[in-house]
């Protein structure tokens, strides 16, 4: 049964207090000790907190205990639903048998038992057994195949058990759990909560509500608790925290939540189809209206020729079968889906199929530089005081090893006041926490404590307690806390600011010189901006501090140095990409230094390169900077609203973009995208929703990966449907010949469906996972305008075909001398079409490189395709039992290598045309820098 975490349904309405069920011993509230109660949405908004938590037995400090949340598990079950209930397999495997064709070949096995011909009617039996079989197998592997994908990004959610706060998967929660929410989190239940700070939850999903809603914790008056949108205090499952945070009680879970009703009310849809999967469903129906107009013909010619009409019937019907590909759209379906699987162990999770073909048309990736092309493992390596001193930070990670050097003197604790005042402001204004060296929030807030830590200063943030919070925000680019000193609460608290020095100075009008407060002048401004000009261009991140009683008197202490190394293996991977022709825009918050030197250092910043700031953007109109965004190589100062304008202007010149992400601002910016990508370790579960693409570990080489492997799955699907087209058109065109001809027919019914499980089957389903070849994401980006069947891939099935409707005809008439059909005619025949089948398909695995170039065994499950399909074809010729069914008899060793030399041609000639096309240049294109080619 596929199952879902996110919550969507629930069995009815709950509008009063559920039954009670069985609840843990520990009840201090008085109530009955067998009894778990669950509370509707409406009761638990008009109690207070502390009547909710003694209803469900919560303990809003500690939790529950494990044992107490397996005991609820048992009643309350996991916080998920159920889509549908599973099929029966032997149901889906009868439905194989509605299929026209099918039903056709049915009613021509009874005709052949009415007719007294019992051998021919177990023959065909067989035949749609083994066809129907094939058929199933594709099916059940296509939905096993879509369901592993819907299982790859499990909601996650903050909830706190034993004391301890804890990441569990959303489906592990049950009421009375207390779960922490923060901004760009999807609430995991229906929450009510107890303790929020400026929040407010985006409920378009529930509610259709388009702005977000703001949240409080005081209990709703009963008057005026109408529908759900009226219920302040409740978040509910399935939406997404806007902004700020909170902590609430878990008081609905899975079919129990509100947004059960909703799902109770919808109806289960099918994915739409992708592009491609319409294509091939198109290219299907027209084959099959030319194939249904050749067969009529073949019947009625053969009918006129005196020929019998029940076997013209059969043979029309099984011809039917094998010519008509309706295995190609399940086909296109399992490769598309194992490709995605694929994708997952280079971690990279694809939410949408038509992804995979919009990934190998990419041509431009805007790309954010900290944590996708640099490391995110932040580091403070310079402290700049307000009074100018200018310290050294040693050591690297999330950890306390290392030295703060003024003068080349060890600084510790508060032997230098002016450098412990910045570090006392990053710890307090913080919300990150780094426990065994595993940082739990930001990283730059996490290379704050890290320097806490180096000069012994890290608990300092216990002696304050917070009052007031402005959080952190891409757009604002500063955050602030109001404190108190645990010794000093009567007194109004201390302002603690922290952000982008073009923003925090702002608020300043004075700075701190050896504990004096000084008028902030002019030369002092000119001071700090020579420094972060010096910082930046080392490539460091510069943040600024200051501290004060109010928000616009505050007293400048001075700025950070932070450094965010590249990653490995990141500038390689921008050389390859900009040589296939693949432009990288970089966009970042970071000043313009420090985007130029990680820019320059990457390769990404070379001759004829601009870049050009977020404000500059603002200034500019869509079109004028359409005009002008193919030179630019970097954004910098950009906020999330820039990534949307940037995207717009690139697809506005046709480019197929890849935008990446992390923040709740993102989502628009990555659903405008061709491909948002988003980030997996430090991407909120707003951006995910809104992205195609979540890369695992946040590296810039994943994409390129999956770039690569979009290619390559599209590659391999041209592989297939050239392989499946040219088997179709011979066999089509050589029965048509034959009849038109007046021979008798080469092939009869058993051998056609042979041929037709060979053509749908492990053959044509192993050209779908061929490797990708290491050259493959060297090639320009795909045009997204080109269909499938270009005119390249067209030649190369009509020349496939007809090397293969010459050979077998020439066998045919080879046996055929003496003017009578035997079973040894139509054996040479039958195993010649499938010999053929099989060196077709071997040159079909690469349109472009040379079967030596590839190596014949570099595809393993290829390799047993082919071997089993020939042990199958030697069992059909020399196995008794085969013999009666498919009407052949045995061939000699001979007459084996004559028919392996001779269908030898198809691969022969199909790789001198490889190498033809290679040396004709096809398909190259000039390398791409910063310019972009559309």
């Amino acid at each position: 049964m596929f199952r879902l975490s996110f919550p969507w349904q629930k069995r009815g309405s709950w509008e009063v207090l559920v039954q009670p069920q069985k609840l843990s011993q520990n009840q201090p509230c008085g109530e009955d000790e067998t009894m778990v109660p669950v509370l509707t949405s409406r009761k638990a908004s008009e109690l207070p907190v502390n009547e909710v938590a003694c209803i469900l037995q919560a303990d809003l400090q500690t939790g529950l205990t494990q044992e107490e949340v397996t005991r609820r598990r048992v009643f309350h079950g996991w916080n998920e639903f159920d889509i549908s209930e599973d099929e029966p397999l032997w149901r889906k495997y009868i439905s194989q048998f509605k299929d026209p064709l099918i039903l056709l070949l049915l009613a021509s096995a009874v005709i052949s038992v009415a007719m007294h011909q019992f051998d021919d009617a177990i023959s065909i039996t067989v035949a749609i057994i083994i066809v129907v079989t094939v058929a199933f197998v594709q099916e059940y592997r296509s939905e096993k195949s879509l369901e592993e994908l819907g299982r790859l990004v499990p909601p996650q959610c903050h909830c706190v058990r034993d004391g301890h706060l804890e990441h569990l998967l959303a489906r592990d929660l049950v009421p009375g759990d207390t779960v922490c929410l923060s901004m760009g989190e999807r609430v995991p239940a229906d929450l009510r909560l107890y303790e929020a700070s400026d929040l407010s939850i985006d409920e378009s999903s529930l509610t259709g509500e388009t702005h977000p809603s703001t949240k409080s914790t005081s209990p709703q008056p009963p008057a005026s608790n109408g529908d759900i949108t009226s219920r302040s205090n409740i978040a509910f499952m399935g939406t997404l925290v806007h902004c700020g945070k909170a902590k609430g009680i878990v008081i609905g879970t899975g079919e129990n939540s509100e947004f059960g009703e909703v799902f109770k009310m919808m109806q289960a849809e099918e994915a739409p189809k992708t592009p491609l999967q319409k294509s091939m469903d198109l290219l299907g129906k027209q084959l099959s209206l030319y194939s249904f107009g050749i067969i009529g013909v073949i019947m009625l010619v053969g009918w006129l020729q005196g020929k019998r009409i029940r076997d013209m019937f059969t043979i029309g019907v099984s011809l039917a079968v094998a010519a008509i590909p309706e295995g190609l759209p399940i086909v296109v379906t399992v490769t598309l889906a194992l490709g995605v699987m694929r994708m997952v162990k280079k971690r990279a999770i694809v939410k949408k199929l038509p992804i995979v073909e919009t990934l190998s048309c990419c041509n431009v990736i805007c790309s954010d530089k900290t944590g996708t092309l640099t490391k995110n493992e932040m580091t403070v390596t310079q402290v700049f005081t307000s009074d100018g001193l200018h310290a050294e930070v040693t050591g690297v990670g999330y950890n306390g090893i290392g030295e703060v050097l003024l003068d080349g003197e060890t600084v510790h604790g508060l032997s230098c006041p002016s450098i412990s005042k910045i570090v006392e402001v990053g710890c307090v204004c913080n919300d990150s926490v780094i426990k065994n060296q595993n940082l739990l929030g930001r990283p730059t807030e996490g290379a704050l404590i890290a320097l806490a830590m180096k000069m012994g200063l890290e608990g300092v943030q216990q002696e304050f307690i917070r009052v007031e919070e402005h959080p952190f925000t891409s757009e604002q680019k500063w955050m602030a806390v109001r404190c108190v000193h645990r010794t000093q609460q009567d007194k109004t608290g201390v302002y603690f600011v922290k952000g982008a020095y073009e923003q925090v100075i702002r608020f300043c009008s004075s700075y701190n010189s050896r504990g004096a407060m000084l008028p902030l002048n002019h030369q002092q401004r000119e001071l700090y901006q020579q420094q972060i000009s010096y910082m930046g261009t080392s490539g460091l991140r510069v943040l600024a501090f200051a501290s004060g009683s109010q928000m616009g008197n505050l007293t400048f202490l001075g700025l950070v140095g932070i450094i965010d190394p590249p990653r490995e293996g990141v500038k390689e991977a921008v050389a390859t990409l900009l040589h296939s022709g693949v432009a990288i825009k970089m966009i970042t918050g970071d000043s313009q230094e420090t985007a130029m030197s990680i820019a320059s250092r990457l390769g990404l910043f070379s001759k004829g390169c601009q870049c050009l700031s977020g404000e500059e953007v603002d200034h500019l109109d869509l079109q004028e900077l359409s005009n002008i965004v193919p030179t630019i190589a970097v954004f910098y100062r950009a906020s999330p609203r820039h990534k949307l304008k940037i995207v717009k202007s690139l697809q506005n010149l046709g480019a197929v973009v890849a935008m990446t992400g992390d923040g709740v601002n993102d989502a628009v910016a990555l659903k405008a995208a061709d491909i948002g990508v988003a980030m997996g370790q430090t991407g909120t579960d707003v951006c995910k929703e809104a992205a195609d693409m979540i890369l695992v570990d946040d590296d810039f080489q994943t994409i390129m990966s999956a770039i690569e492997e979009g290619k390559g799955i599209y590659s391999n699907i041209k592989n297939f449907v050239r392989f499946q087209l040219s088997t179709s058109i011979a066999a089509l065109t050589l029965i048509s010949l034959a009849t038109l001809m007046n021979f008798p027919n080469p092939l009869n019914a058993m051998q056609i469906l042979w041929i037709n499980i060979i053509m749908d089957g492990p053959p044509a389903q192993s050209l779908g996972v061929e490797p990708v070849d290491r050259d493959t994401i060297r090639k320009p980006p795909r045009n997204v305008k080109d269909t499938i069947l270009t005119r390249s891939l067209l030649v190369k099935v009509l020349v496939s075909a007809f090397i293969i409707v010459c050979g077998t005809l020439f066998v045919f008439w080879r046996e055929l001398q003496d003017n009578v059909i035997t079973p040894r005619d139509t054996t040479m025949t039958f195993t010649c079409f499938v010999f053929f089948d099989m060196f077709n398909a071997l040159s079909s695995r690469s349109q472009t490189r040379m079967v030596h170039e590839m190596g014949l065994c570099s595809n393993r499950t290829f390799c047993y395709a082919v071997l089993g399909s020939i042990m199958g074809q030697l069992l059909v010729i020399y196995f008794p039992p085969l013999q009666r069914v498919f009407q052949t008899e045995s061939l000699s060793f001979m007459d084996l290598m004559s028919l392996f030399s001779l269908t030898s041609l198809v691969c022969v000639v199909s790789e001198i045309m490889k190498k033809m096309e290679r040396n004709r240049g096809a398909e190259r294109r000039p390398p791409s820098d910063c310019s972009l080619e559309v």
